[in-house]
């Protein structure tokens, strides 16, 4: 027998415990519902063209780090093991950004945002000999473009941002995994 009294009867209606977990799961509803709106749709309708050039943007950029990873691989081929699953998933978020982007170029010939003219190849990237300080500069560039796309994501409407945190959060992991090999 428990050492507090214990009621004769038994209680009528649902207990503390279920009320406090109703409420909760009501609370976390509530919270994720408009998540799971169809606003994505009304933010993209409200103005296309800037989400469509912010998605191309993102897309060059990617594109311009898929080179990086081609020209490093082409100067030190003894790090294509290392760098291959990278360069994939690189290439992937290229081909994802891409899909539904507008194209990159404009008739008033305005930089995209990379910072590179749109309509021109963007140059190729220098290499440099040692394979140790290869990688660190694709450390630096994968952490640079995490860190540019985490600004945008915060005017792109919601599926983009979606898109654009993901593909940032892949860049922050590539930068840790280039950098961890160094220790």
């Amino acid at each position: 027998m428990p050492s507090y009294p214990t009621p004769s009867h038994p209680r009528q209606g649902p207990r503390r415990r279920t009320l406090l977990t109703g409420a909760a799961a009501s609370a976390a509803g509530a919270v994720l519902l408009p998540g799971c709106s169809d606003s994505d749709s009304t933010d993209a309708d409200e103005n296309p063209s800037a989400t469509a050039r912010l998605r191309a943007g993102a897309a060059v950029d990617s594109k311009e780090l898929l080179g990086r990873y081609d020209a490093v691989i082409a100067a030190h081929p003894s790090l294509a093991g290392r760098l291959g699953p990278l360069r994939s998933e690189v290439k992937r978020h290229a081909a994802v950004l891409g899909e539904g982007a507008a194209p990159p170029a404009s008739p008033s010939g305005s930089p995209s945002a990379s910072g590179s003219p749109s309509g021109s190849p963007a140059p190729k990237p220098a290499v440099p000999e040692d394979e140790k300080d290869a990688v660190r500069d694709l450390a630096k560039a994968e952490r640079e473009l995490a860190k540019q796309r985490g600004k945008a994501l915060l005017d792109a409407p919601a599926e983009l941002a979606r898109l654009l945190a993901s593909v940032a959060a892949a860049g922050a992991a590539h930068a840790y995994l280039l950098t961890e090999g160094d220790k």
